[in-house]
């Protein structure tokens, strides 16, 4: 098996492409499903007082500033995290996009979207939680929910 890395800065996410001269099913499902459960471990360290948790990137709905410190959210807590905004941005999955100069969240844990003259606003299923969305990232985050939904 052959492996090619190929950088394109005009991707919005990372692409995966299997080429193959015949289809050996097999194969295939195995990388699926190594790639899937590879994904999904991932995890980030976060903090709470003294205590350190590694956390699923997929828990998490959002980050925030709060004073000099970012917070991570999960629908039940919060925790804080020694990295800055523009290196999460780096270090977060595609699922994870800007939506002010103060906060990233996770698209795929996005319930309701509300747009209105006065602000914007992301919901959390099953959590009261909630973002506002700048008006400046508005745009390109209704553009990515709505790629996902195909």
């Amino acid at each position: 098996m052959k492996v090619k890395v190929e950088i394109d800065p005009q991707l919005s996410e990372t692409e995966l492409i299997v080429r193959t001269p015949k289809i050996d099913e097999q194969e295939i499902n195995y990388l699926y499903k190594v790639i899937a459960e590879k994904s999904q471990k991932m995890k980030i360290k976060l903090f709470q007082k003294e205590t350190i948790y590694y956390i699923n990137y997929q828990q998490l709905l959002f980050f925030e500033t709060n004073g000099r410190f970012i917070q991570a959210h999960t629908r039940s807590d919060v925790y804080e995290t020694h990295f800055k905004l523009y290196e999460l941005e780096k270090l977060l999955p595609s699922n994870f996009m800007r939506v002010s100069k103060s906060t990233i969240l996770n698209l795929d844990q996005i319930y309701g979207l509300t747009h209105s003259l006065t602000n914007n606003l992301v919901e959390f299923q099953n959590t009261y939680k909630q973002v506002y969305v700048s008006r400046k990232y508005f745009k390109k985050l209704k553009e990515e929910l709505d790629h996902k939904e195909l």
